[in-house]
């Protein structure tokens, strides 16, 4: 557990074939279903203190408690994930905690120390960090506000995954307003 943010819940992966991923991801994990965006709408993204639109794909599953962030961007946007398979590695790119206080926590990282590199928000209640502060690379730290929409979609995503049997192992996002 870390000492700053409690449990670690989702491990996020950077990919270069997202739907290759979640075939091996379901068929030869076991993990699933996931939930597909093909296109994540990212609000008030930054990088590096500068604005860009993004355009990455996203699938989401749960292995019990953790869930597994599959990512594969479909620009050139700078990111913490194009720097990552800049430097030729794909894979585990980051860990994130989640919180349901974003601002105190965002104040904890920075008292130790770490600097938000990247940002952005999805939906009302969906704001997320990353830390600048990689040591080893798949180290990363996101801090991913999960409330709202958001928080309801991840709950939706873990029961989903609960006694799952292996069918319709991808599915669509559903639609946040509604969710």
């Amino acid at each position: 557990m870390s000492r700053f943010l409690g449990p670690i819940r989702q491990l996020g992966f950077v990919v270069p074939d997202i739907e290759q991923a979640m075939d091996h991801w379901t068929r030869v994990m076991g993990v699933g279903p996931f939930y597909y965006n093909p296109r994540v709408p990212i609000e008030d993204y930054t990088y590096a203190g500068q604005r860009y639109e993004p355009h990455n794909s996203v699938a989401l599953g749960n292995a019990g408690y953790i869930q597994v962030e599959l990512i594969q961007c479909r620009n050139d946007v700078p990111s913490m994930y194009k720097d990552f398979t800049d430097a030729g590695n794909w894979g585990l790119q980051h860990t994130a905690y989640w919180t349901q206080d974003y601002d105190r926590d965002l104040a904890t990282m920075e008292a130790e120390g770490y600097a938000v590199k990247m940002s952005g928000k999805v939906g009302a209640a969906g704001r997320f960090a990353y830390f600048d502060k990689e040591t080893h690379p798949g180290s990363v730290i996101e801090l991913s506000e999960v409330k709202g929409p958001k928080g309801r979609l991840f709950d939706l995503i873990r029961t989903a995954s609960e006694g799952w049997e292996g069918s319709d192992p991808v599915r669509p996002f559903p639609d946040l307003s509604k969710v």
